[in-house]
């Protein structure tokens, strides 16, 4: 009878612990009237009535095991706002690692808490948000179950304290932030992501696979509690105010003094937003760093305006091979000149599976360029859990001109294949007409299957670029190509008693092209990776082996000295690469590439030294070093860039970037200042001084000198 009754109990027991299980996988939100004050020290008495989540699991290094430092989790609401309490507890405070207060903080390279929202609850894309132990913030719009953007900078808050007992941290987000299905009840995804850089410790509330990333929300939580909530302001004005001068040959020009525009905001529904821009203007930019270039193809650089950056996922439209049928960074562009952008309008968002986005610019017109209109229309429905089929139209008018691109896409992705692995298979096709005509050879399709996993990354794929696609909204590395690509990742977790978390092999990553109007071979490349490692002190090392080919059919110039003839070129490289952990006060990462190229050899050197000196100020140098000889011709190419951080505070920050290339004989120095006066509320000062060419040139008169003031003040109503 005892053991009969001992047995009853122990199964009492296990369903009572796969209950409690199966409760800590929601966390319910807690509404309260009383007012939060962001600070840190979470003595407000609605986190005592909260509910707290603390059931973290190890991601890493010891998988599986429960985390060896505790952190809880409290939510609550108002009417126009979501709160987060963050209790990270640290057995020795004076090991926390953190060392920024500036917005948008390199948050791999410290201790952080990291929360990302899925409100639709629909396994796809959402918010990620992350706040450090001096409550710096950074932000992504995560945009798949592998991918997010760091870009986007939404409007929200916190602060935190460290004390003895470790650090602790408040979150405040709008609801006017997020975009969440309109119904009374709400249940939205959520996962929370722990990192103690000290040990290089990754702890997961749910889904801590390694597998599967943080933003793959097919295995997050879930936040239920939240009632009846809505916009309560639906309209946003963002009003700016723009001065600048620009100093040529010691006289000074005024340019945009007073000048002044709006960007306005209207969440049409809590799924659908609508963005309305007038006399747009992007002085407040960060300014690009200039890439070395030793290929014959174009350079790809990423977006930065931020009117462009929320909800960028429903434009993208990606065809492979570095090609895109939607750049927006065309817009505004012309001729390579700027051109200025007069206003329209952008709509985007989702209504029940349907996902849209819509956006329509018009663009001045310039001397001998006219007024252009540019338009986009994407629309993607989603199917099961995680795939959809969609399309996308652009549009480039004016004048007697205009070009029209149309295309239809569709993937199938889970997380479930082979009952727990990440799978996706893709097709897509598009074409392009100019002047309302479709030549022939003006089509883009794509065939690929990707196996994104921990042990095992496998991705195959075939495309192709006809020679007469051209869409002039896109942009296209490189045409006229038939590609086939398969890369093939293998990363076992061995010799871990060593101190390695986990080899980084790579039997090969390979692509072929052949000429789209020929079928004739023109070139490939390869990489095989025999030997690599990441340290649990989070130090890796590379060794890769290079292989290409490529076929000229037209000479180039490779630099200003160096051409390259036509011909056929088989060409090698061997490479090392050797990285230190970024979250130490002193880092450095070394690349050593050397080999053949082009019937010549190349040597390329790569340093980067960063020292986080404090909190405050954080500097980088990052030197490259390019060694050619080709028939007889040598040329040194060399790259500097100069990175300086002062943050004030987390809302006031100051940055200076230098950068010198040679082969583009340029030096520019970028002077930025960024003040939030209020969350949503920018003033930016921004000083642009630079010789270009370099050489010979009287450094006391710069031939690039140019600054602006801008504020952006943000109501809503």
């Amino acid at each position: 009878m005892k053991t009969h009754t001992l047995i009853l109990i122990l199964i009492l027991f296990n369903l009572s612990s796969l209950a409690q299980n199966n409760l800590n996988d929601s966390i319910a939100a807690f509404f309260s009237t009383e007012k939060i004050t962001l600070d840190g020290n979470l003595d407000e008495s609605v986190w005592k009535k909260a509910n707290i989540i603390s059931n973290f699991t190890q991601r890493e290094p010891n998988f599986g095991k429960p985390a060896t430092q505790k952190t809880q989790i409290a939510i609550s609401y108002s009417s126009s706002a979501i709160y987060f309490a963050v209790w990270c507890y640290q057995n020795s405070a004076t090991s926390i690692s953190a060392k920024s207060l500036q917005r948008d903080f390199d948050f791999e390279a410290e201790d952080n808490l990291r929360i990302a929202i899925n409100p639709y609850h629909d396994g796809r894309t959402g918010y990620e948000f992350v706040v450090n132990p001096y409550g710096a913030r950074t932000d992504l719009l995560i945009t798949s179950s592998e991918d997010a953007s760091d870009d986007w900078n939404g409007v929200w808050d916190a602060a935190a304290v460290i004390t003895s007992e470790g650090w602790f941290a408040e979150i405040e987000i709008p609801f006017n932030t997020l975009k969440f299905k309109n119904s009374k009840q709400q249940v939205w995804s959520i996962n929370f992501e722990r990192n103690i850089k000290s040990t290089n410790e990754i702890d997961r509330w749910q889904g801590w696979s390694r597998d599967f990333s943080l933003e793959n929300f097919s295995v997050a939580g879930t936040l239920t509690g939240l009632q009846n909530i809505a916009y309560t302001q639906k309209f946003e004005l963002k009003p700016y105010l723009l001065g600048g001068w620009d100093l040529k040959d010691d006289k000074v020009s005024y340019k945009g003094i007073g000048k002044v525009g709006a960007d306005l905001n209207y969440n049409i529904t809590p799924t659908l937003k609508l963005n309305l821009t007038a006399n747009t203007d992007f002085a407040q930019v960060e300014s690009d760093v200039i890439q070395v270039n030793l290929s014959r193809f174009n350079l790809y650089y990423p977006e930065k305006r931020d009117f462009f950056l929320e909800g960028a996922s429903n434009f993208d439209f990606y065809i492979g091979n570095r090609n895109n049928v939607f750049y927006s960074r065309k817009i505004g562009i012309e001729n390579f000149q700027n051109v200025k952008v007069l206003g329209g309008a952008r709509l985007f968002g989702k209504m029940g599976k349907s996902n849209i986005g819509f956006l329509s610019l018009q663009t001045a017109a310039n001397k001998s360029i006219p007024s252009i209109n540019n338009s986009v229309f994407r629309y993607k429905f989603d199917l099961g859990e995680q795939s959809y089929i969609g399309g996308i139209i652009t549009s480039k008018i004016g004048g007697d001109h205009q070009n029209i691109v149309g295309g239809l896409d569709g993937n199938y992705a889970t997380s479930h294949f082979l009952k727990d692995k990440n799978l996706s298979v893709g097709a897509l096709i598009t074409a392009s007409s100019t002047d309302g005509k479709m030549r022939n050879n003006s089509l883009a399709w794509r065939l690929y299957c990707d196996y994104p996993n921990d042990l095992v990354d496998n991705y195959i794929a075939i495309s192709s670029t006809q020679k007469n696609f051209s869409p002039e909204l896109g942009f296209l590395f490189r045409t006229n190509f038939e590609s086939f690509a398969w890369n093939l990742r293998f990363t076992p977790r061995w010799f871990n008693k060593f101190g390695i978390r986990k080899m980084l092999l790579k039997p090969w990553e390979f692509v072929i092209y052949r000429s789209q109007d020929t079928h004739e071979i023109e070139s490939y490349f390869n990489e095989a990776r025999p030997f690599g490692f990441v340290l649990q002190t989070g130090d890796s090392f590379e060794f890769n082996l290079q292989q290409s080919y490529d076929r000229i059919d037209k000479s180039f110039d490779l630099t200003s000295n160096i051409s390259v003839d036509i011909g056929k070129y088989h060409m090698h490289k061997t490479e090392f690469q050797i990285n230190s952990f970024r979250g130490r006060r002193l880092y450095t990462e070394l690349l050593y590439n050397w080999g053949t190229l082009y019937g010549g050899k190349i040597k390329t050197m790569a340093v980067l030294l960063g020292v986080n000196i404090n909190k405050h100020l954080n500097l980088s140098e990052q030197y490259e070093y390019n060694k050619i000889k080709i028939n007889t011709i040598a040329d040194n190419i060399k790259q500097l860039i100069s990175t300086i951080t002062y943050a004030f505070t987390t809302k006031l920050d100051i940055s200076l970037l230098g950068q010198y290339n040679s082969e583009e004989d340029l030096l520019l120095t970028n002077i930025r200042v960024h003040w939030i006066p209020k969350i949503g509320s920018d003033f930016y000062f921004v000083w642009n001084n630079g010789y270009d060419p370099v050489k010979r040139v009287d450094y006391l008169k710069p031939t690039i000198n140019n600054g602006a003031a801008k504020l952006v003040w943000r109501f809503s109503f």
